[in-house]
């Protein structure tokens, strides 16, 4: 039984889950903040300032599909390498996907806001989201292509 390995590979699932739970948690108060506020102007908007706000979420999912992926690696003959290499994916991803996260609420928060004020934003907002969303899907798969150097 190496230590170490499980140590390290311990450390990058916890940083896959945790920050990526992290970021979704600050993206998600951050937009549904700012539906609170628009409803109070607008309460007809809460359709479309839900779907908008619930959006960040994604990541955190994210984080729980790459620690499911990487779990089962976490065993008592685990490899230093191994860990090293489980660490790595989780450095990567959980960075990612915390920014991603945290900037896609703040972009839709601004969305929801617009709203709020009378604009027709729904589907620009939703276009927008999309692009720091990508950041969270590709570091998604950096972490899936890392997984095909434990040995």
């Amino acid at each position: 039984m190496d230590s170490l390995g499980i140590i390290l590979g311990g450390l990058g699932l916890a940083l896959m889950a945790g920050l990526s739970g992290v970021g979704s948690s600050i993206g998600l108060v951050t937009a549904g903040n700012a539906a609170v506020g628009a409803l109070k102007k607008r309460p007809e908007i809460f359709g479309p300032a839900l779907v908008l706000s619930a959006l960040p979420a994604s990541q955190g999912l994210y984080g729980f599909v790459a620690y499911i992926i990487y779990q089962p690696f976490l065993t008592s003959n685990i490899t230093v390498f191994n860990g090293g290499v489980m660490l790595a994916a989780g450095i990567a991803f959980g960075i990612v996907a915390l920014a991603s996260a945290i900037k896609m609420g703040q972009l839709l928060a601004s969305g929801i806001n617009a709203l709020g004020s009378g604009s027709d934003v729904f589907a620009p907002t939703l276009i927008l989201a999309a692009f720091p969303e990508l950041y969270a899907i590709l570091g998604l798969v950096v972490a899936i292509l890392l997984k095909s150097l434990i040995v």
